[in-house]
């Protein structure tokens, strides 16, 4: 059996100091992003400054990852999957429907912060193409009125997934 305690001791050892404080960054880019809904950028600055790493550093690290955002987002994210099995199906109209709906653009945020609207090249869902990912729930074969139920719940409050 094998002595949690004692193995990681032996990577303590291992681990330089710097080398520590850097295997927290990510875990902190988590936790403040979940606070926050992106990373701000005092809360990055305040991170440089404790952890001791330049921030350049800090900035560079969240970048290189791409589920880390540097600008607020909103509280509901529709990502709609525009590759190829979509957009056959249709995944262009979607995107329009729900550009006009709320006013932005594929990459903005609504003013009130309530939905921020992405596209993706893939989601891996192609037999249930067109597919629109809704706060991380997966709704395929979508429809202009599936589309229009999400768009009503969206702006209500009220969003379930389209069946």
């Amino acid at each position: 059996m094998i002595d949690v305690q004692q193995e990681m001791a032996m990577v303590s050892d291992v681990l330089t100091d710097e080398q520590k404080r850097r295997a927290v960054l990510i875990h902190a880019f988590h936790k403040v992003q979940k606070e926050n809904n992106y990373l701000p950028k005092d809360k990055l600055i305040a991170l440089s400054e404790e952890l001791n790493i330049p921030l350049s550093e800090v900035y560079s690290t969240a970048s290189f990852y791409k589920q880390f955002y540097f600008t607020p987002r909103g509280k509901n994210i529709v990502c709609v999957c525009v590759g190829t099995a979509c957009h056959v199906r249709g995944a262009g109209e979607i995107v329009n429907r729900l550009e006009n709906a709320f006013g932005i653009k594929a990459g903005e945020t609504t003013k009130d912060m309530s939905v921020t609207l992405e596209t993706v090249g893939c989601v891996g869902c192609c037999g249930l193409a067109p597919v629109v990912v809704v706060n991380e729930e997966i709704s395929g074969e979508l429809t202009s009125a599936k589309t229009d139920a999400i768009i009503e719940g969206l702006k209500t409050g009220t969003y379930e997934k389209a069946e």
